[in-house]
């Protein structure tokens, strides 16, 4: 990550706010603390727009109003992409080529649109380039042990 921008999908904030997967919450946590430091963070409104929602209702122990709007407005110092006209139709080009959902094209679109050199989800294929632009899955290398326990994969 030494020098080039990286785009943070939501699910990486929701675990990195949340303890409901330990293992996950952890790596999170520092991937954000890495970003915070280096300022390489980059996000869009679609992201921040999505981590609220999920934040304040979609989790075992949702976040109150107050504390999800004021970590939304921490991320407003990070590069926020802006998601216009344009962004919607470069979302529909990556959707209708590479076959990933609208939302999450809007993700890759925005990503690209904000320079960024990875793409940090795990919802998107690990390892893909598109447009110069790599996607990692930071928690690749871990298996699923119980419930909510996950373990480091040897190699």
């Amino acid at each position: 990550m030494k020098g080039d921008k990286v785009f943070v999908d939501t699910n990486i904030i929701i675990y990195a706010y949340t303890v409901s997967v330990e293992e996950k919450h952890k790596i999170a946590m520092k991937i954000m603390e890495d970003l915070w430091i280096s300022g390489l963070g980059v996000l869009s409104t679609q992201v921040l727009q999505e981590f609220f929602a999920v934040a304040t209702r979609n989790i075992p122990k949702p976040l109150d109003i107050k504390s999800a709007k004021e970590i939304v407005e921490d991320f407003l110092k990070w590069d926020v992409v802006i998601n216009d006209g344009e962004s919607i139709l470069e979302a529909i080009e990556m959707h209708e080529k590479h076959k990933y959902s609208f939302w999450d094209s809007m993700i890759i679109a925005a990503a690209i649109k904000g320079r960024c050199s990875t793409l940090l989800s795990e919802d998107l294929i690990d390892g893909q380039t598109i447009d110069g632009m790599e996607i990692k899955n930071p928690f690749k290398g871990w298996r699923k042990k119980g419930k909510d326990r996950y373990t480091q994969i040897q190699r």
